[in-house]
């Protein structure tokens, strides 16, 4: 919102199934809505549904695992899960629906768009081109063996596995640590799984528009979004990359302010840096989310 423009009237439902989330809906809708999805901190991420909201779209941020009944880590989550936020766009009368995910999130919202046709456009925020093995443990409370994060129709998606003999380069004082290298060192170590692991975002009919900065200390999410990028124009597909150099693992969008520093990791960037990739990609992400698509899709069977 610009200086002395009013905020538009959203209304908030709490939704308690499935499972937990937040649906904003603005007084004035533009027909249009969008899935929102945080990465593994599984939370509900409120801020940026309300931010999307104010822009005319109907937001709705869920917590995707956790929970009763649910994994309490990412493992072998059904892809399903975010089909069933798609079909609750829809029943709100949303005729343009978007996923919006970021690192873990994004993994899961090009998933989505690539097995559900009914997805118009995909925004990934610091994504991954690989689906990685489960990060926590899954419904029987085991973290290991490595299984996937995700399934579909009840089967586990091929996954890339994490290389436990990697150690941290820096901060042996305890305090956070880059692992970048973790995902980089597995790539290497299980080079045959690449290929079938390798997220083929060339079928998804969705828009896609990718951000990622270029100084990502979790995974090197811009060489990620590079090689989805290159896989759609390939296919002859459209896809929009959105990027600075300096920025880190977490862009923020105006409004947002920064995000909260964490014992445990590093994410790359600085705060401002982060801030101007989300300052520069806002106007694209509303647009495209926004955006009136002219082929109406089916649904696949």
């Amino acid at each position: 919102m610009r200086d002395g423009e009013s905020v538009p009237e959203i209304v908030e439902h709490e939704v308690t199934a499935p499972w937990k989330g937040v649906l904003a809906e603005p007084a004035a809708s533009s027909g249009a809505g969008v899935l929102v999805l945080t990465g593994s901190s599984g939370r509900v991420d409120r801020r940026r549904a309300r931010l999307l909201a104010q822009q005319g779209l109907v937001a709705l941020a869920i917590r995707w695992f956790g929970g009763p009944g649910k994994p309490a880590g990412i493992c072998e989550i059904p892809l399903e899960t975010f089909v069933a936020g798609v079909d609750l766009l829809r029943s709100r009368g949303v005729e343009r629906v978007g996923v919006l995910g970021v690192s873990k999130g994004a993994e899961a919202a090009l998933l989505t768009a690539v097995h559900e046709p009914l997805v118009d456009v995909v925004v990934g925020v610091s994504p991954t081109a690989l689906v990685w093995c489960n990060v926590g443990p899954g419904l029987d409370g085991r973290r290991h063996p490595y299984r996937s994060s995700w399934t579909w129709r009840g089967r586990p998606l091929p996954f890339v596995p994490m290389d436990d003999s990697w150690r941290p380069a820096e901060r042996a004082d305890g305090g956070p640590v880059a692992i970048g290298g973790w995902y980089d060192l597995s790539e290497r170590t299980f080079a045959p799984h690449l290929d079938a692991a390798a997220i083929p975002v060339e079928r998804a009919r969705a828009d896609v528009l990718l951000i990622a900065g270029g100084d990502d200390a979790m995974w090197p999410s811009l060489r990620y979004a590079e090689q989805l990028a290159a896989r759609r124009r390939a296919a002859g597909r459209s896809v929009h990359l959105l990027t600075r150099a300096d920025a880190g693992h977490r862009p923020r969008f105006p409004g947002e302010g920064p995000a909260e520093s964490s014992p445990t990791f590093r994410y790359g960037g600085t705060p401002r840096a982060d801030a101007l990739l989300g300052e520069l990609a806002w106007a694209p992400v509303v647009d495209a989310l926004r955006r009136p698509r002219a082929v109406p899709a089916r649904r696949s069977t």
